[in-house]
């Protein structure tokens, strides 16, 4: 397996190399000057002259392709550079900010996986049947509504109806767990609704196939009980399918984040995200970016190599 591993990450390599390219050049058009940013002189006349040392100062002065090459070659070496607007390093920033979004996908995930799971599980073995068209109907609801607007009935309804409100001010898991579970719940609810449909009509699908192969039937035929036919049998290679959907769940989750963090106001990577594309603060999207785009290759490694655990023909060389 570490041959393979090995292979993955050379291979990775182009990719984040394309990536960066791109990032370099997006943040660059973005419109706005960075000098009256740094400045908050939106619209005064600014000396030119101190522009210039401030752009000089920023390393924005030097031609774009030696700003791209210095960037690169530190990121090699981790570092990702230093804000262009509170002058903190990129990299602390991120790892402040990582593990409430980090706990957020977390949330969202296990609510998808779950309810995703049992509930396509549940709508094959009852094919349909009124159960199995109600769940259907249901999944289909979830997926046709967006994240934000799920999110934005969960904070009105509740505060409508019962007088509940989330705290609004983030407290992290080892300071108050239950607070900061209660913070977390709703927005990790609002991401999970709409993974759980898809997770949930892949599953009955391909379980609905599975359940129709050969050996399926032998293993009845032999008088096993209905759930180890189900759970031992056809859960396992139903679930392939199942994992390369969710492997590309969690990394769209990652973009998502950025939506739901803003409403809820938590002090996530998108919070951070959307804030320095506003600011236009170069290297914190690129860093952060950079950072998005690192964190879904390794999930996507991760995805392939979980196929030999639910498949036992899979092998790496």
């Amino acid at each position: 397996m570490a041959p393979y591993i090995l292979k993955r990450l050379l291979a990775s390599i182009p990719a984040l190399l394309l990536v960066t390219i791109l990032i370099f050049g997006a943040v660059r058009v973005i419109p706005g000057d960075v000098c009256r940013l740094v400045l908050q002189s939106p619209d005064a006349d600014i000396d030119p002259q101190t522009c210039n040392a401030i752009r000089a100062n920023l390393g924005l002065s030097k031609p774009v392709v030696e700003q791209y090459f210095d960037w690169v070659g530190g990121v090699l070496t981790g570092d990702f550079g230093r804000s262009l607007i509170s002058q903190r390093d990129v990299f602390s920033e991120i790892k402040e900010r990582m593990y409430v979004t980090l706990e957020l996908a977390i949330l969202s995930s296990s609510f998808a996986i779950v309810s995703g799971l049992l509930i396509g599980i549940y709508s094959a073995l009852k094919q349909d049947r009124p159960a199995d068209h109600v769940l259907r109907i249901l999944s289909i609801g979830w997926l046709s509504m967006p994240n934000f607007w799920v999110a934005t009935l969960l904070i009105t309804f509740p505060a409508l109806w019962w007088g509940y409100r989330a705290p609004l001010q983030y407290r992290h898991f080892w300071e108050e767990p239950l607070v900061n579970l209660e913070q977390l719940m709703l927005p990790a609810i609002a991401i999970g609704l709409s993974m759980s449909a898809t997770l949930a009509r892949l599953t009955r699908s391909s379980m609905l196939e599975v359940m129709r192969q050969d050996y399926v039937r032998t293993a009845r035929a032999k008088g096993l009980s209905s759930q180890t036919v189900v759970l031992h049998h056809a859960l396992k290679n139903a679930m392939l399918p199942v994992i390369t959907l969710l492997g590309l769940q969690i990394g769209f989750l990652l973009g998502g984040t950025v939506i739901l963090e803003t409403i809820f106001g938590l002090p996530g990577l998108g919070t951070l995200l959307l804030t320095s594309v506003q600011l236009k603060d170069y290297t914190q999207v690129q860093g952060l970016v950079l950072f998005f785009a690192i964190a879904v290759l390794m999930i996507n490694i991760a995805v392939d190599l979980s196929y030999a655990i639910f498949d036992p023909r899979v092998r790496f060389g």
